[in-house]
């Protein structure tokens, strides 16, 4: 259960959805949350020189090289439940593809979602998060570098800086020509499917934590993950992807989500945190990869959620559960 702690002051208050909602957001634009799914984000003549169909193939690619190189997490439980966390986030999402979601056996914390919806969890994120919505926090950023076409934008960028010379996509003896390179389980996938500029990753923070309000978390979720893993790459190095590491989640750019929860999110009265079935599948890959110290007894069988102070008014009402299948409710005071 995810209880925000009393506030004495604005600055020390964790924001809550609708707090300060503007009244003035134009419909259909990236700030209207009802339009989400209806909206066409970065498509192609929007600064993309590609199509879907580009996008599906290359993505495609890469993922098949992948899963040549690397080990994937085949446990039914585990694949079945991260896939439905994923596939929940992309009906929420302004994704035009269909997504793909398989969950990678390595100790690197990471998440990964190529052009065209192949997307990839990797079992050490699964394994940092202590909640549902930190692991759907990540998810729903990578969806949304996918909903946004941000790898084929990118590429749009390099082509206009380069015209004239050389392809960028030529394979010669075992390297990319004209990328960067990004490292997954020995294979070399081109960076700019995977690290984003400074604009693109606060576009994915943005709708993300958007996609995952649609799907019904709490969109704190997505602040309190980047601060663990920010925090995690400070205290040990190397512990998260290059990707990752290399845009840390910065004071501002987490103030920005903040901002954005209290703005554009009307509230509601109570968010999904986790679930025991999240607890259970995380200790389940933990023995799976022989790991140690996992509980696996957190929170009894029902969802976590968190509800305003709009719906209770009592601050020291403690969070109950009556006994029958009615959900445990974390409200913020």
């Amino acid at each position: 259960m995810k209880d925000a702690p009393a506030a004495t002051n604005k600055d020390d208050s964790i924001p809550s959805p609708g707090e300060q909602l503007d009244p003035h957001i134009k419909k259909g634009t990236e700030e209207d949350v009802d339009a989400v799914g209806q909206r066409n984000i970065g498509g192609r003549g929007m600064g993309n020189w590609y199509s879907t169909n580009w996008e599906i193939g290359t993505g495609k690619q890469y993922s098949m090289e992948i899963e040549k190189s690397s080990h994937l997490v085949t446990d039914p439980v585990v694949v079945e439940y991260v896939n439905r966390v994923g596939q929940n986030l992309v009906k929420n999402s302004d994704a035009k593809v269909p997504f793909t979601i398989k969950v990678l056996d390595t100790d690197e914390i990471n998440a990964m979602a190529l052009p065209g919806g192949f997307f990839y969890v990797n079992s050490g994120l699964i394994l940092a998060c202590d909640s549902e919505d930190e692991l759907a926090g990540v998810m729903a950023h990578e969806i949304a570098h996918v909903a946004a076409h941000h790898a084929a934008r990118e590429m749009t960028k390099m082509n206009y800086m380069q015209i004239g010379s050389i392809p960028l996509m030529i394979f010669t003896q075992g390297t990319w020509t004209g990328y960067g390179i990004y490292e997954a389980a020995q294979l070399a996938v081109p960076l700019t499917f995977l690290q984003f500029s400074r604009e693109y990753e606060a576009e994915a923070d943005y709708l993300g934590t958007q996609y995952m309000y649609r799907a019904g978390y709490d969109p704190q979720g997505l602040v309190s993950i980047f601060e663990k893993l920010d925090a995690l790459e400070k205290h040990k190095p190397g512990a998260l992807s290059k990707a990752f590491s290399d845009h840390p989640a910065t004071p501002d750019r987490i103030a920005n989500i903040e901002d954005e929860i209290a703005t554009i999110l009307p509230a509601r009265p109570d968010y999904l945190v986790t679930t025991s079935e999240f607890d259970q599948v995380k200790a389940r890959l933990a023995r799976i990869q022989n790991k140690r110290g996992v509980n696996d007894n957190k929170g009894g069988n029902k969802p976590t959620l968190r509800r305003t102070s709009s719906t209770n008014n009592d601050p020291n009402a403690p969070s109950t559960s009556s006994g029958s299948d009615q959900p445990t409710l974390g409200r913020r005071d």
